[in-house]
């Protein structure tokens, strides 16, 4: 296993870790339950966490496949752009979910207003990481692409046949 394929392999868990976590908070704050908040949050820290090895092994990732034929170069600038900005949010949206963790357990009357910036950042996070992976896919698929984001046929590129 090498970095391409940690990369693959974790890309998907803070996506699917921010929504799951945002869901589970805004539950538990609608229904005043500490400890479904408290969930929600861990999962958002969870997320956080592995957000960095993932953005980690994202460039000797494109090292990997940046010669492929049919792998766009746009869409390789543009994921890493989107990327380093989710990581950036997941990032604060991870301290932000430690910090209403650890003021829940001291009864805080802040308590409340950490969990509910918390969740504001949390659906900031999902839609950062969703944007991270909506450019991720469409760096292989090209039948995905739309015509802006289509490398256009002559490009100067140097392209070897993908092994797969």
């Amino acid at each position: 296993m090498n970095t391409t394929h940690i990369h693959l392999l974790l890309n998907h868990i803070p996506i699917i870790g921010s929504l799951a976590g945002s869901g589970l908070l805004s539950w538990g704050i609608i229904k005043k339950q500490e400890a479904v908040k408290k969930a929600g949050a861990f999962i958002l820290f969870i997320a956080a966490v592995i957000a960095v090895p993932v953005y980690l092994t994202g460039e000797p990732a494109e090292e990997s496949v940046e010669k492929v034929i049919g792998v766009s170069e746009t869409m390789i600038e543009l994921h890493e752009g989107a990327a380093a900005l989710a990581l950036l949010i997941i990032g604060i949206t991870g301290l932000a979910s430690i910090a209403a963790i650890l003021s829940g357990r001291s009864r805080n009357k802040a308590t409340s207003g950490l969990f509910m910036a918390t969740f504001i950042l949390s659906v900031m996070s999902f839609a950062a990481m969703a944007r991270a992976g909506y450019y991720g896919g469409q760096i292989r698929h090209s039948e995905i692409r739309n015509a802006e984001t289509q490398k256009p046929a002559g490009s100067n590129e140097t392209k070897i046949k993908d092994e797969d």
